[in-house]
């Protein structure tokens, strides 16, 4: 799912997961752990 962002006349889609993965290799280079913020959701659901 996206985000619609309205500038005047211009109209952008925002992917959210693209942005996600974006920011877990800006993390993974710096050496940072990468964090899932859904992880522990997603292992709620499939129990």
């Amino acid at each position: 799912m996206g985000r619609l962002v309205i500038d005047g006349n211009s109209v952008y889609e925002i992917d959210e997961e693209c942005i996600r993965k974006r920011e877990q290799q800006e993390r993974k280079k710096e050496g940072k752990p990468t964090e899932d913020k859904n992880w522990d959701n997603n292992k709620r659901k499939n129990r």
